[in-house]
């Protein structure tokens, strides 16, 4: 998922030509929105104004909106680096002796990714019905990553063969979303978690050994 074009964060359409490189000066206006986004989303949620971030970053919002074209594609752009970790953590996870347990922990990750900044859960809950949404386009690569994890505690038995990742990755956002609405309660996203892996374990009796 690429970041070093204006205006998005998708991988080229195959076939496509590539994307001219940035000049400097634009390359320099788009590392500063990025970090001013990064600096406000922390501090007042996804939500938060685009005009602040413009404002803060010393350009005008013609600006932003030429990189950015809307919020979920600067949303998008922020979360490439925590993106690429889950990434290369499914990919340690893959091989792991413990299928089941290779899946919840990525699920974990996932919940933590979906808790890291206000309002991003709900965001990425409603970008799943999007498939125009840089958000949407954003979570193929995290949803094959995640059939990959699921197929195999799929076949190790542990997991029912009719849990899809596409329900998983909704509940693990819930469930972020749950727990920013509860702060309060720092334990609530692990209970949530630890329910529902229980309705995900596959019947004893038809469960295969390994």
């Amino acid at each position: 998922m690429a970041t070093s074009t204006v205006g998005t964060t998708a991988d080229t359409t195959a076939g496509a030509p590539a994307p001219r490189p940035m000049r400097a000066d634009a390359r320099r206006n788009y590392e500063r929105l990025l970090t001013e986004a990064r600096a406000v989303f922390a501090e007042h949620g996804t939500d938060a104004s685009l005009e602040e971030i413009a404002r803060r970053s010393g350009v005008g919002i013609g600006t932003l909106y030429r990189h950015f074209p809307n919020r979920h594609a600067m949303m998008s752009a922020v979360f490439q680096e925590a993106l690429a970790d889950l990434l290369a953590r499914s990919r340690e996870l893959v091989g792991a002796e413990q299928p089941c347990g290779a899946l919840v922990e990525w699920l974990r990750a996932l919940i933590t990714h979906a808790g890291e900044y206000r309002g991003l859960a709900r965001a990425l809950m409603s970008a799943a019905a999007d498939r125009e949404s840089a958000l949407a386009a954003c979570s193929v690569p995290l949803r094959e990553a995640g059939m990959r994890l699921l197929a195999r505690a799929q076949k190790s038995g542990a997991v029912r063969a009719d849990v899809s990742i596409g329900d998983l990755m909704q509940l693990t956002n819930a469930i972020a979303l749950a727990a920013e609405e509860s702060p309060e309660d720092g334990e609530l996203a692990d209970r949530l978690l630890t329910l529902t892996l229980r309705g995900l374990k596959a019947d004893p009796a038809t469960a295969q050994s390994g």
